[in-house]
Order: structure tokens, then C-alpha cells, then sequence
């Protein structure tokens, strides 16, 4: 019996679009609690594939008749015969190709604007991790901003828009997901840049990406300033892009601040968040657009699936830009924090170059939500 597969990329088209969907998910409880397939229009049942070993017949009374039916496992199998079960019983329901692992790598490329002289600006969204990566391209050449592991969908997409990728950045080192910055510049022959502050441990070599760094893309000018901005990390550095877009790293969200703690420096780096928010940020001009490193919820998402919004608006909006008193400030981002990411001291040796797991080990290594904010 065949059943219908859903690819990731449909999946995401769907929560871009605000589509009905009824997610079944087979796994269990407390994966399903831990990290899910969010949307704005998403129905969920979570009923455990063990608990459905003897069929499906009591189940099919709970699943909608209007809308998608589709079957979520962690790698695929489980869901495969959940749906042909329900197919034998007259339902409809097709299930995830691939499975959560596929949902945690897809990455959805949205157009965020224009660059001076007919350049571009793309964000990579990663839905199934609050991911966000950039690339700017002008004039047959590209630089990469924060690149997920995933470096072949950042290598195709240059090919398909005819640009040579010359620089790429991490704005720090991150701890929640393995970047695939150094593959892309070694793909490449790219211009591989860190914070040398975030650097000191690192295995490999890099360009110091330092404060008022400045880096042209194409014959077009589109400049990329480096502004140095700590708090997440030592080195956390945003960009300022052609004058117009802020990346502001993992420092700020759209809907939230960057937390000090994922080196166990929290009490060192809490000064330094907030001079970079209340007083470097502050600086700078409220018509910038803010492009981060990550989104927590799924209701940062504009309608066109890219996370973005003015720093004036933000600084109105944001309850972490808003905290006059520094003791509070300090409290909030020291105390009660959520959990911190899965293996991420693992992944931060990863990104120094310290250890080389294999791909299957990397996969588990990022499994579950980013965590890389203060709620």
C-alpha cells in the first residue's frame, strides 16, 4: 500500500501560508513537548506509535475530515505505517519524507530587499530550529552571514543566482547550532571570518572580523560594517548593510534579547548585553531593519515567512530594550533562564574545530529548539 510523502519544503510553504493543517505526531510525549512543527494554523494529536501497535480504530475518531492529515515521526519509519494504517481504515494521511530530522534542516530562502546598484538580500529560514541566515549578492558575487550546517543549500543557491561566494561571516561562536561557515569558505575559496574574541580556542584559521571592519560585495558597493556589539558572547558582532539593514546576531530578537550564559559567563557578560542594547543600539539610526541570527516563536514571522522589523519599532516593543532599572535587567537575563540548547558544548568545540563527528552525530547533536534567548 502507498502512501502520500510530504516533503519539508511543502510543510514550510504551508506554515508560511497559514495553511490548515492536522499534525498527528507519533512520537513520544516528551519529544513532542520538547520541540514540534509550530504554525499559526497547525491542529496537533501527539498518540505515541507504541500506543498504536494494535490499530488505528479508536484513533480515527479524533482526526478532522476538513483539513491535511499528516503523520510526524522522528526519521520517518513509524510515521510511514501509522499512515498506511489509517489508509486502511478511509483516512487520508500522508507523512513527513524524512521525518523531524528532515523538518530541523530545511531552510526556506525569502527575499528581505533590495542592495544598492540591483543587489539582493536573502534569508535562509531554518522553521524547523528559529535559524535565520543571510546572503547578499551583487554584481556575480555573494558574502554569507551566520550559514547553518546544511552548506550545500547556501553553495546551490549561489549558483543558481550566478554568484561566486567571496566572504563568509559568523557574527559569533554559536553554542545552539553547527555553522557551515567553515565548509562554505573551504567550498569556495572564501574569506572565512570570526570575532577573534569568540576565536582564541579555535583549531583553524580565520580573517579577525573586528569592529569597523568594512567589506564590499560586487561592483556595486554594497558595504558590510562590522559593529562590535557583546553580550551573547565576548566577540558578538552585528553588521550594518548597505546602510539600511542591521544583523544583529544572537544579540537581539525581534520578540526578545540574547542570553549571556551559554559559557557559563553570564555574571561577566550581562554589562556588556546591555551596553550593547541600551547604548550601542541606541546609537544607531531607528529606521535600520533588523535582521537576527534566530526567531523563538513562530509569530515573528512576517506574511511573507521572513523574520524583520525597524529598530525603532523594537526599541517601542521589545520588553528586553525597556528595562530602566539594571539590577531588574541584570536578574532577568541571569536568573530563570529556559534550558540551555541541546549538546551545546559539543556543538561550540564543533565550531572551534575541536571535534569532527560525523554527520549522523552532528544531526542528533542540533536536535530540538534554539535557545538562544532570554523569556
Amino acid at each position: 500500500m502507498t502512501v502520500k510523502a510530504m516533503k519539508a519544503s511543502e510543510i514550510a510553504k504551508k506554515v508560511i501560508n497559514n495553511e490548515p493543517l492536522f499534525i498527528l505526531d507519533v512520537r513520544n510525549g516528551d519529544a513532542f513537548a520538547d520541540w514540534k512543527i509550530e504554525g499559526g494554523n497547525i491542529q496537533y494529536l501527539n498518540t505515541p506509535y507504541f500506543d498504536l501497535l494494535d490499530g488505528v480504530e479508536e484513533l480515527v475518531s479524533e482526526l478532522p475530515t476538513d483539513r491535511d492529515i499528516l503523520v510526524v515521526c522522528a526519521k520517518e519509519g513509524s510515521s510511514v505505517m501509522v499512515a498506511e494504517m489509517l489508509s486502511e481504515e478511509g483516512v487520508d494521511a500522508a507523512y513527513l519524507e524524512g521525518g523531524m530530522k528532515a523538518w530541523s534542516e530545511h531552510l526556506e530562502p525569502v527575499k528581505v530587499g533590495e542592495l544598492q546598484g540591483g543587489g539582493e538580500l536573502y534569508q535562509f529560514v531554518r522553521l524547523g530550529k528559529g535559524c535565520l541566515s543571510y546572503m547578499a549578492i551583487s554584481d556575480g558575487e555573494a558574502a554569507v552571514i551566520d550559514a547553518t550546517r546544511m552548506a550545500h543549500i547556501f553553495l546551490d543557491f549561489a549558483q543558481e543566482k550566478g554568484a561566486a561566494i567571496t566572504h563568509v561571516f559568523d557574527t559569533h561562536l554559536h553554542a545552539d547550532h553547527i555553522s557551515g561557515g567553515r565548509a562554505i569558505a573551504e567550498a569556495t575559496g572564501a574569506s572565512y571570518y570570526l570575532p577573534p574574541k569568540d576565536a582564541e580556542e579555535v583549531a583553524f584559521e580565520y580573517e579577525a572580523l573586528e569592529n569597523g571592519l568594512q567589506v564590499t560585495i560586487g561592483k556595486s558597493k554594497i558595504e558590510i560594517e562590522a559593529f562590535y556589539s557583546p553580550g551573547h558572547t565576548i566577540g558578538s558582532t552585528s553588521f550594518i548593510v548597505d546602510h539600511k539593514y542591521l544583523m544583529t546576531g544572537d544579540i537581539l530578537f525581534i520578540d526578545s534579547i540574547g542570553r549571556p550564559d551559554l559559557a557559563g559567563l553570564a555574571d561577566d557578560w550581562v554589562g556588556d548585553l546591555r551596553e550593547s542594547l541600551y547604548t550601542r543600539y541606541k546609537d544607531l539610526a531607528n529606521e535600520l531593519v533588523v535582521l537576527p541570527a534566530h526567531f523563538m516563536i513562530i509569530e515573528e514571522l512576517n506574511e511573507d515567512g521572513s523574520v524583520s522589523k525597524k529598530l525603532g519599532d523594537l526599541f517601542d516593543e521589545n520588553h528586553g530594550l525597556n528595562i530602566a532599572d539594571e539590577q531588574e535587567f541584570r536578574d532577568m537575563v541571569t536568573k530563570n533562564l529556559p534550558p540551555q540548547p541541546n549538546a551545546y558544548q559539543d556543538i561550540r568545540k564543533m565550531n572551534m574545530g575541536q571535534i569532527a563527528p560525523d554527520e549522523e552525530v552532528q544531526r542528533e547533536m542540533e536536535i530540538g529548539p534554539n535557545r538562544c534567548a532570554v523569556r
